[in-house]
């Protein structure tokens, strides 16, 4: 059974009865049940549902460009209005985009409860217009896309949730804003909660060889297109000869966001430092077994001290696993959590605080 970590009695209710599946055995992919397995097999096993997204361009303050990714789901019965038809924002990893198949099961698990889905990747895929890409810690981008969902949708309830770097992302925006959010509530996904365990976890041997070598190449892969523009703020030389992520952020994104530091830059990253200021009800799934983060990183004690957060902690699945069943082609542990805590907060969320 997963662990089950609130200190908010009347959330912990809240999710038993609407939100069961935290409270049910997971038991993983027999034959895969490791978590590096999960995490290196789930991309080529789950299938991909089709999705017909609508693209929209938004200026940044800056000159930048943002790609978002919707799903309106104008089909829906149960909320025909599009005014009020409840939104969903999606984070995906690091270098995931709207294509990857959790965001597509995601969409898929609950299109038929009629919500509406936006997707903003973290990971550049248009031009770039500015030489200014991501940052965990940095959350002006993120800010701007919700300030605009909500704008477009004010009357329409509207969650969000996050994936890996996504999540952290989304952790750090929540955590600055506090109950000043348009954001009714949150889920996070296999989030690395304090930058620096990760990085060192990731830094071992063969979690280089299977995990942290690929991510740098892709990395350097989506700015070297831009290396004209950006080669004259940065030593692109040094950039692409990085060959770990602490290489690439210590050379790169740390230099670009103006830290005098990589470790100034990993610490303000971490959520696990903002975890305290959170305002909204949030639930995050975390697997024990999962490289990215740490078992000892994930911040128990101090989620324990917010009433608004819950960790769902399982001792399996990997990092954005969480295969189930003999040939785990469609749902996933992971998913079934979105779906229901998605669906509870926007059918019964008023109930969290009378219960």
């Amino acid at each position: 059974k997963p662990q089950l970590v609130a200190s908010n009695d009347r959330f912990c209710r809240f999710l038993e009865e609407y939100c069961p599946v935290v409270t049910e055995t997971y038991y993983p992919t027999i034959w895969c049940w490791e978590g590096r397995v999960q995490t290196l097999l789930r991309p080529f096993i789950t299938s991909r549902p089709q999705v017909q997204y609508r693209n929209e361009l938004i200026k940044t303050a800056d000159g930048g460009q943002i790609s978002l990714d919707w799903f309106d789901n104008n089909d829906s019965s149960y909320y025909p209005d599009p005014s009020t038809r409840p939104t969903v924002l999606l984070l995906p990893g690091l270098t995931g985009t709207s294509k990857e198949s959790y965001i597509l099961h995601m969409i898929h698990q609950s299109e038929t409860l009629g919500y509406r889905y936006c997707c903003f990747s973290l990971l550049f895929i248009l031009l770039l217009l500015t030489p200014r890409t991501y940052c965990a810690a940095n959350t002006e981008d993120l800010e701007a896309v919700i300030h605009h969902v909500h704008s477009l949708y004010p009357s329409a309830p509207f969650m969000a949730a996050g994936v890996s770097m996504g999540g952290m992302l989304l952790l750090n925006y929540l955590g600055k804003t506090g109950r000043h959010t348009p954001l009714m509530a949150a889920a996070i996904f296999s989030a690395g909660w304090n930058v620096f365990e990760s990085v060192e976890s990731l830094e071992k041997p063969l979690n280089w060889l299977l995990f942290n070598y690929y991510l740098t190449t892709c990395l350097q892969s989506s700015i070297s297109r831009h290396r004209q523009m950006l080669e004259k703020l940065f030593d692109m030389d040094l950039v692409m000869k990085a060959r770990t992520v602490r290489e690439f952020d210590k050379q790169f994104t740390s230099v670009m966001f103006g830290y005098r530091s990589i470790d100034d830059y990993y610490e303000d990253a971490s959520p696990c430092r903002k975890l305290k200021s959170v305002g909204i009800p949030v639930l995050c799934l975390n697997s024990v077994d999962d490289v990215f983060s740490p078992a000892h990183a994930i911040p128990v004690e101090t989620a324990k001290q917010n009433a608004n957060v819950a960790l769902v902690l399982t001792s399996c699945g990997g990092h954005i696993g969480f295969l189930e069943g003999i040939w785990p082609r469609k749902c996933t542990y992971m998913d079934r959590v979105f779906k229901q805590f998605v669906q509870a907060m926007f059918e019964h969320g008023n109930k969290i605080f009378s219960m």
